[in-house]
């Protein structure tokens, strides 16, 4: 068997998994992915936290100190996740060490019930840098109208930032935008750019469940002939506007202050329709300075059965084009679709963190010392 995931590797694309819990902190399995099978970062989000603390028994000891304690059901939730987070970075720091900070990273995402509060999501980013205290975390905020401030001020601030729920190429300029003035905010403030990292989280799968859902809505021979190439098409003009932003004078000026990329990465990449290949996401997506981050089922599939072929996105931009044009003839408006998926992705995460809140506060309750 081939060594894909070392392949992948070479060709610039950061592995990362999209998965976290105590179970895979303490058994050894997070070191052993990052052992043997290149994994360089983990993120995480409201939605994996809410899985992992309502499974099993890894988190019941700190939970009955937490409710000895009495502490509110926000606080405990904190207190779990940026623990796991901690420990977390701990494992990666060697990677940190060896990439000189561009890898080895952890994220945590700001209260998803913020994402339309500027102030409250910079707020909000700088505790949780403070609780988790580690230099390779990254501080997840999301990129609605009012995460695009929040962004800003947290990079001028000094810290690094995953850009999270990238869904449309107008919004993902608007990001790098609200990243390269917090550096210039950075500078200004005579911080050291090469030590803030960020990277923008472009969502890909659900761009073809939504466009496949319409396209099959209209049900022509045409629209089915477009079916599964839209998230990819707009993956990869996504990267090209990415490589025109960082090629301007505007961040050739920062670079010489000793600035880092902002590394495109690749987010829900687990492919939702059996129909399609089930490392399409990956190997369709393959370029020089991006990240994938992988739930562990689409990396177990690249590195069983992952075809690398090089760079996969160089030479596809009008292709790419086309793809999106024949959509907006067919009646499939392309500004309706990143919407309905951009609202669709912050109730998402806010109903998981609302399902976390519940869950957490019933094991709070469970483990609360009774009176007297």
């Amino acid at each position: 068997m081939t060594d894909a995931l070392k392949r992948l590797s070479e060709e610039g694309v950061a592995i990362w998994l999209d998965d976290l819990s105590r179970k895979r902190i303490t058994s050894g399995n997070l070191a052993e992915l990052i052992d043997q099978q290149h994994v360089v970062g983990v993120t995480t989000n409201p939605t994996i936290f809410q899985k992992a603390i309502s499974q099993g028994d890894g988190y019941d000891q700190q939970l009955s100190d937490l409710a000895a304690r009495r502490v509110t059901v926000e606080e405990a939730i904190r207190m779990i996740t940026t623990a796991d987070v901690r420990d977390a970075a701990d494992i990666l720091h060697p990677v940190f060490e060896a990439t000189n900070g561009q890898d080895g990273r952890v994220s945590i995402e700001v209260d998803p019930r913020l994402a339309h509060n500027a102030k409250a999501t910079a707020a909000e980013a700088r505790q949780l840098a403070w609780l988790v205290d580690r230099p390779n975390t990254l501080i997840k905020i999301p990129a609605t109208e009012a995460g695009l401030p929040a962004i800003t001020e947290t990079i001028g601030n000094g810290i690094s930032v995953n850009v999270t729920l990238i869904f449309s190429l107008e919004r993902y300029r608007k990001v790098m935008d609200a990243y390269l003035s917090g550096l210039e905010t950075a500078k200004e403030r005579g911080l050291d750019l090469s030590k803030i990292h960020s990277v923008a989280s472009f969502f890909v799968s659900r761009v073809d469940t939504e466009i496949d859902k319409r396209l099959d809505a209209l049900g022509t021979d045409e629209a089915k002939a477009l079916r599964g190439k839209a998230a990819v098409a707009n993956a990869r003009l996504a990267y090209q506007a990415y490589e025109e932003v960082f090629d301007s004078e505007r961040w050739s000026a920062l670079e010489n202050a000793g600035a880092n990329r902002q590394r495109p990465l690749w987010a829900s990449t687990g492919v939702k329709d059996p129909a399609y290949q089930d490392t399409m996401y990956v190997t369709d997506l393959v370029a020089p300075n991006t990240v994938n981050t992988m739930p562990e089922a689409t990396l177990e599939a690249v590195e069983d059965h992952g075809e690398i072929r090089g760079d996969a996105v160089a030479g596809t931009y009008e292709q790419a084009r086309a793809h999106l044009d024949a959509l907006e003839r067919l009646g499939v408006p392309y500004d309706d679709v990143v919407r309905v998926l951009e609202d669709e992705g912050v109730d998402k995460f806010e109903a998981s963190w609302n399902d976390l809140l519940k869950s957490t506060q019933a094991e709070l309750e469970r483990l609360a010392p009774s009176e007297g």
